[in-house]
């Protein structure tokens, strides 16, 4: 069974850069892709980004392209959210979801999820 634990939220000023961690574990296929979301209050989910079990594919959202950063660490079979610049708007639940048996990350992929993890809080405010 796929388990997926977020963390590393918190409050935050505005300006600084947060690092969301997702460790991921249970996968029963030899792909899968991993991806970043955000709900904040109010408003519907989000897609932000995704990474592939590799790494070596990436996608990014274009509303938050060139801020946010994804990554992993195979060993640690984590996978990791830089965000940069963080925004009064940037807050809300951020949520790392899995899918199986796609090699490469997309838009299309993102939509495409299956497991999900319970979030962590991000608040952005002085």
């Amino acid at each position: 069974q796929v388990q997926l634990v977020e963390s590393g939220g918190g409050l935050v000023q505005p300006g600084v850069s947060l690092t969301l961690s997702c460790v991921a574990s249970g996968f029963s296929s030899k792909y899968y892709v991993i991806g970043w979301f955000r709900r904040a209050p109010g408003m519907e989910r989000e897609g932000l980004s995704c990474i592939s079990r590799t790494g070596d594919s990436t996608y990014y959202a274009d509303s938050e392209k060139g801020r946010f950063t994804v990554f992993r660490d195979s060993v640690k079979n984590t996978v990791y959210l830089q965000m940069d610049s963080l925004k009064p708007e940037d807050t809300a639940v951020y949520y790392c979801a899995a899918t199986e048996d796609h090699y490469y990350c997309s838009g299309d992929v993102m939509g495409k999820m299956v497991y999900w993890g319970k979030g962590t809080a991000v608040t952005v405010s002085t």
